[in-house]
């Protein structure tokens, strides 16, 4: 150990300093183009996502995808842990997402394989050395002149690629000097041996957290020409060992589903390393002087990780089902019910898939508030004890998701998720406000028609039919809202305030219609005290609808100043009118 550090801080061929400036460049520059390129790639991570089925190659070609779209398996196998851990993906999904992510994450070394070109004339133009000053220059001017968050985050995309070239190019110039010095050559014939190349590999992934970083490392010290491929194949199969302690760790107080999938990229990475190592110890006692003791080059590292990683899927992807076997053997399932977290901390790593998820929750909630007003007017029309469970448990559901996502949305919030993102969370954040009370004046109504019920009280003819005018305008507004809120259509959302202004008026008309049938004695005080409840929450709704549809307008327009479009509407919408218009002759009271 101590000759170890002797020729690390005492050799002149070794620029220590250089080196760790270069690592650290390397390090942050991968980081920043990573997050960069995912919240740039945003929609086709959802897209990708979203085409998740059993079926095993489209799976794996998912995983490929959002790998290579982020570059980082780790960082996508986290996300798999989420979604299963949340009940969005089952195991036998997750595992072949895990498969195509251990073959994405080659893009990265391939990438960093440019920096070993050499030659002159054409081949010069692919040196990284030749176009990332230009790119850094691009990406500069992108991200501190241009406007919009599409553009800024591309900007980044160029300086995270540049800095992590620049970074690879410095840690390549600090080695090159010990080519010809003894000691190196001596430490990586140290790690000729399979097994201690295995452990070197998988120890450095494990403390980086990232075997693309790794890879890079590796391609670096390959500059000096003193890295053999037999010290360089045994450290990447490690380097995919090492890689899995970041889902290990991500699945600690996860569902055993979720822990599941952590231990089986263990597993797939574990089996893959010690059937290839088998393979590798043969093939270098046959092989050996004709082609491991050869110098390993840049270009060559990235064919033998993409080699290893194709490899191990061929062998493991027909036998996903035996995997998915053997995690649920090794850990077994829980002896009681597990809670399934609808919302995982885990997704917040990824903001982008973290905020679609929100809105999938939203749409739930919005459900289920819909689903206890209808079911409070069906009670109003005839009442039924099972329907009025039923609007009582849909209620608690709102809560129960107001809850969760305001405590989410903040979360999300305090991480980095660009302007149009982040107006995106304060839209949600806004409209579960009002769908939770458009749930609790559900449960108003229901009151109502339970103590109509329990009191034998009914409203005259007369009301009967007023009542159902202003409940028909009430589902209507309801219906357009719930399909603003599903499809973003904001023609449909348009229609909701001149809806609304018609509830409004119905309001104020059938309160002073009950006054007059109060003076002809023709309703009773108790049944009007039940009517004035009625018209209060049935407007309350209309207002909140009113308020999520504003708020979904606003939020396209990118408006900042939140129901600046309702309040000029009515003077400057021609829509505004002609919509006010064929619901003023649709709900006209006889």
């Amino acid at each position: 150990m101590n000759a170890v550090m002797d020729f690390i801080f005492h050799n002149p061929n070794f620029q220590i300093l250089d080196m760790i400036l270069g690592l650290c460049l390397f390090l942050f520059g991968m980081n920043l183009m990573g997050e960069a390129l995912e919240r740039r790639a945003g929609g086709a991570l959802r897209t990708l996502l979203g085409k998740l089925t059993t079926n095993k190659m489209a799976g794996f070609l998912t995983g490929l995808g959002v790998t290579a779209v982020i570059q980082s398996s780790s960082a996508t196998t986290v996300m798999v842990v989420g979604f299963v851990n949340s009940g969005l993906m089952n195991l036998k999904q997750a595992i072949n997402v895990i498969l195509g992510a251990n073959v994405g994450t080659t893009v990265t070394a391939w990438i960093l394989s440019l920096s070993g070109i050499e030659g002159s004339g054409i081949l010069e133009l692919f040196k990284p050395s030749s176009f990332t000053p230009i790119l850094a220059l691009v990406g500069i001017i992108m991200y501190m002149f241009l406007k919009g968050d599409k553009k800024k985050d591309t900007g980044l995309i160029l300086l995270g690629f540049a800095t992590l070239m620049f970074g690879m190019d410095t840690m390549s110039g600090a080695v090159k000097g010990l080519a010809n010095v003894p000691e190196f050559t001596q430490i990586f014939t140290m790690f000729e041996n399979p097994i201690l190349g295995l452990l070197a590999g998988a120890i450095l992934t494990a403390i980086i957290q990232s075997s693309s970083a790794s890879v890079g490392i590796l391609q670096a010290l390959a500059a000096t020409g003193s890295v053999s491929y037999g010290a360089t194949i045994p450290i990447i199969m490690g380097q995919n060992i090492g890689t899995c302690v970041t889902a290990m760790i991500s699945s600690v107080g996860a569902t055993k589903n979720a822990k599941r999938a952590a231990f089986v990229h263990l597993i797939f990475n574990v089996l893959g390393s010690i059937l290839l190592l088998i393979l590798f110890a043969i093939i270098k006692a046959i092989f050996s002087p004709l082609l491991l003791t050869l110098p390993a080059t840049e270009f060559g590292i990235a064919v033998a990780h993409s080699l290893f990683n194709v490899a191990c899927v061929i062998i493991f992807l027909p036998l996903s089902s035996l995997l998915e076997k053997i995690a649920i053997m090794l850990i077994p399932d829980a002896k009681k019910p597990e809670v399934i977290s609808e919302l995982d901390d885990r997704l917040l790593q990824t903001p982008q898939l973290a905020l679609e998820r929100c809105r999938v929750l939203v749409m739930e909630m919005a459900d289920a508030a819909n689903t206890a007003m209808m079911g409070a007017l069906e009670c109003l029309e005839e009442y039924n004890p099972d329907t009025a469970q039923k609007v009582r448990v849909a209620e608690d559901l709102t809560d129960h998701y107001e809850d969760i996502l305001g405590t989410y949305l903040v979360k999300l919030g305090s991480h980095r998720i660009g302007e149009e993102n982040s107006a995106e969370a304060t839209e949600l954040h806004k409209l579960i406000g009002d769908i939770e009370r458009i749930a609790d004046h559900s449960v108003n109504v229901l009151e109502s028609a339970e103590e109509l019920n329990e009191k034998g009280l009914e409203f005259s003819a007369p009301a009967r039919a007023e009542l159902a005018t202003m409940t028909g305008a009430v589902r209507e507004i309801l219906r357009l809202t719930m399909s603003g809120i599903s499809t973003g259509d904001l023609a449909v959302s348009a229609k909701v305030e001149p809806l609304e202004q018609i509830v409004d008026d119905l309001k104020e008309e059938l309160r002073t219609r009950h006054i007059m049938r109060l003076n002809r004695g023709n309703c009773s005080i108790e049944a009007g005290f039940v009517w004035s409840d009625l018209l209060t929450n049935l407007e309350r709704v209309s207002d909140h609808c009113s308020n999520i549809s504003a708020c979904i307008i606003d939020t396209a327009h990118h408006n900042l100043n939140l129901h600046e479009s309702t309040r000029s509407v009515h003077e400057n919408d021609t829509f505004y009118a002609e919509q006010l218009k064929i619901y003023r002759e649709q709900y006209k009271l006889s």
